[in-house]
């Protein structure tokens, strides 16, 4: 089926990115693989190239442009280059609009320019030891000090944990509210007592630096609080749907791309004789994928449209989430079984897949979180 949701600068843009992909990334992965993490060149090469701050208004570097389809372009296109150690998304997608919607003129000033050039890469500490999607559970508290904030405690899996210059952490500042005593807090390189741990070693991503952050004794500054005071939990919420719209969009992107390599093998490789292509089995699993595809597809690019109108709910979005994400799972599965043996090997590009795309149920929230959402809706 003919996409439609995109216009010729959607796909201009699109070139622009299979270019930047060709020429700073790919080039360099395998590399950035056995490291362990991509180099600070990269996120600046990024910068030049205008893939940085799209939604950022212009007066501060961005692209001044909030047409989600332009992330949705970016999402697809660093899926099927199987590049997600360059973590675009997390830093345009998911930390952008806390700064661009939350920051007061000051902070903007201060963070945004360095944001679009590349110069300064983010992330955002939510995750704890004993705290996930269980944002009741969080540990890390901010003391009000008078003049600055006192930030102690821990988080762990934090994507681009290494390399981050600024950390928006999630911290206890009203030892009594729950949940609605959590206030957003930016931490910036240098600070003393902010100490970086291992950068973890996962089964797949192996380019995205992820680690364990420590905050001992730290005095923030009282103007690094973002948005309100105690107001943590309603501005994480706002932000959930494109953050889980991103991973959606990546989800049924990869499975397209593992459908398209997977149909090019089986015409190719042979067993008894014939190409496996031949075997009725073979056909009726593409035959599956495929239609799977197409149906998932309808929807991610009816929700992506409705992102950007902003229109799309909390709701639709978390089954744009899981249903993507669990397609992705199944498929990378799937086709990796159809490449019998050298589907196995680490060099084949869905062996890859498998490992890389395994966190995409898990991340933003899991697929029982999200169906969980989506029940109580129904059933409230």
């Amino acid at each position: 089926m003919q996409r439609q949701i995109f216009t010729e600068e959607h796909e201009a843009f699109r070139e622009t990115v299979r270019t930047f992909l060709t020429k700073e990334v790919l080039p360099h992965y395998e590399q950035w693989e056995k490291d362990g993490i991509v180099s600070r060149e990269a996120w600046l090469a990024a910068g030049r190239q205008g893939l940085l701050g799209l939604a950022v208004p212009e007066e501060y570097g961005g692209g001044g442009n909030t047409d989600f389809r332009y992330s949705a372009v970016l999402a697809e296109e660093f899926t099927r280059a199987g590049a997600p150690g360059l973590a675009l998304g997390l830093h345009n997608d998911i930390i952008g609009p806390y700064l661009t919607g939350l920051a007061t003129d000051e902070q903007k000033r201060r963070w945004l320019p360095g944001f679009c050039s590349g110069e300064t890469i983010t992330a955002i500490a939510m995750t704890e030891p004993g705290a996930g999607s269980d944002l009741q559970g969080i540990r890390t508290t901010a003391e009000d000090k008078g003049d600055h904030w006192l930030l102690n405690g821990s988080k762990t899996f934090i994507s681009n944990g290494i390399l981050a210059d600024l950390v928006v952490v999630v911290a206890r500042t009203t030892p009594e509210g729950g949940a609605k005593g959590l206030s957003l807090i930016v931490v910036e390189r240098g600070a003393e007592g902010f100490e970086r741990g291992r950068n973890l070693d996962k089964i797949g991503q192996k380019s995205q630096d992820t680690a364990e952050l420590f905050f001992n004794d730290v005095r923030v500054p009282k103007e690094n609080l973002l948005g309100e005071r105690d107001g943590a939990f309603i501005h994480l919420m706002t932000n959930l749907a494109q953050e889980r719209m991103g991973i959606a969009v990546a989800g049924i992107a990869a499975a397209e791309h593992l459908l398209e390599i997977t149909t090019k093998y089986v015409k190719e490789r042979e067993a008894f004789g014939r190409p496996l292509s031949k075997l009725q089995h073979i056909r009726f699993e593409i035959a599956e994928l495929a239609t799977e595809c197409a149906v998932t597809r309808t929807f991610i690019d009816r929700c992506i449209v409705d992102h950007s109108d902003g229109t799309l709910d909390a709701v639709h979005a978390s089954m744009a989430k899981w249903w993507a994400t669990e397609l992705q799972k199944r498929a990378a599965d799937r086709c990796l079984q159809l490449h019998g043996g050298y589907g196995y090997m680490a060099e084949f590009p869905v062996a890859r897949a498998f490992t890389d795309g395994r966190i995409q149920t898990i991340y933003g929230g899991t697929t029982e979180i999200m169906k969980e959402i989506i029940g109580r809706s129904l059933l409230a």
